[in-house]
């Protein structure tokens, strides 16, 4: 399958795409003031949670126009804790070997106003009851599900909140709460009715034989077969025990493809197209290519979309079909 990589600000590169040419979306953004990456118009460094907030509504209303009537978004972001800058740098994490998104490394502290910006000039989108709140030292930001509820309130359907259960998080030295252990993947669509493959993501059922009495309702040998498959299968649930993936390169954010796996089976067809906005090291490209779809990953930094070229081309050996611009 063909993978085309595309360097540039996703929303510019989008808005030269044809609308209603992809058939899923699976991305994860940058995380809102966890880290700079040093480079010219990346997005997470917005001055306040409002206009971060404000700024993805802008990036997936993009998302919206090129995906099909039946497509769906599969958004993983996770969540944070307001606090001035603290935390080993990104440097030193990438010397740990281990490549894990919770660890901080924030540029600039996230203690201030949730539904204003910080010169305090009123924002457009919310405002909430009470526009002067603050998120407050060790406030938990709670800016995966702001995103979800500002999304929502734009057009798309909200329709799942997945948690991704981390079984090897990244150790914290809290003693005042939980350790953190997941993140979160919403699952969007565009339309009340789209496509999703629920056979796909089938999960083994626990308990098989503890329903053999409704073999009743079957008669023949068809029946038999279609009981049979049924009571070996349950619907995907939305707990998912996922291990992190250490990718021992330039980019700290990526997210292990067996996370992205039953997005892709369940969200896009066969022969279908994915697009990944914030492309990254191509973990989205590599997935959709192992399972006979195509992508297009969406990439500002240039040194990253060089390191997703390599790692899928690599993946794919001699198969591969690789492209970027």
């Amino acid at each position: 399958m063909a993978v085309d990589i595309r360097i540039g600000d996703c929303r510019e590169l989008m808005r030269a795409m044809e609308p209603e040419s992809v058939d899923c979306v699976v991305t994860s953004p940058p995380y809102w003031g966890l880290r700079d990456y040093g480079v010219k118009g990346q997005l997470g460094l917005e001055a306040s949670l409002i206009e971060h907030i404000e700024t993805m509504v802008d990036v997936f209303a993009e998302v919206h126009r090129v995906l099909k009537k039946e497509g769906t978004l599969w958004l993983n972001y996770g969540d944070c804790y307001a606090t001035s800058p603290n935390g080993r740098s990104a440097a030193d994490t990438k010397a740990t070997g281990n490549d894990d998104r919770t660890f901080r490394d924030k540029p600039f502290s996230t203690v201030g106003p949730i539904n204003r910006s910080k010169d305090r000039s009123v924002k457009r989108w919310g405002g909430g009851k009470n526009s002067d709140a603050e998120l407050k030292p060790k406030d938990l930001c709670m800016i995966s599900n702001r995103i979800a509820i500002a999304l929502q309130e734009w057009g798309w359907w909200v329709r799942s909140e997945i948690i991704w259960h981390k079984p090897n998080p990244m150790p914290e030295s809290v003693t005042d709460r939980p350790a953190v252990a997941h993140e979160k993947v919403w699952l969007l669509s565009k339309s009340q009715r789209y496509f999703y493959d629920a056979d796909a993501v089938a999960e083994p059922t626990n308990y098989p034989d503890a329903v053999d009495k409704q073999r009743e309702s079957f008669n023949g040998k068809t029946g038999d077969k279609a009981f049979r498959a049924r009571r070996e299968k349950r619907n995907l649930r939305n707990v998912w025990s996922i291990c992190t993936a250490a990718f021992p390169s330039a980019h700290f954010a990526t997210f292990p493809p067996a996370l992205i796996e039953p997005c892709i089976k369940a969200g896009c067809p066969l022969g279908g197209k994915v697009l990944d906005p914030f492309g990254g090291s191509g973990t989205t490209g590599m997935v959709a290519d192992r399972l006979g779809r195509n992508a297009i990953l969406l990439e500002l930094n240039p040194e990253y979309a060089e390191i997703a070229d390599r790692r899928i081309k690599k993946d794919a050996g001699m198969f591969a079909d690789v492209s970027s611009t």
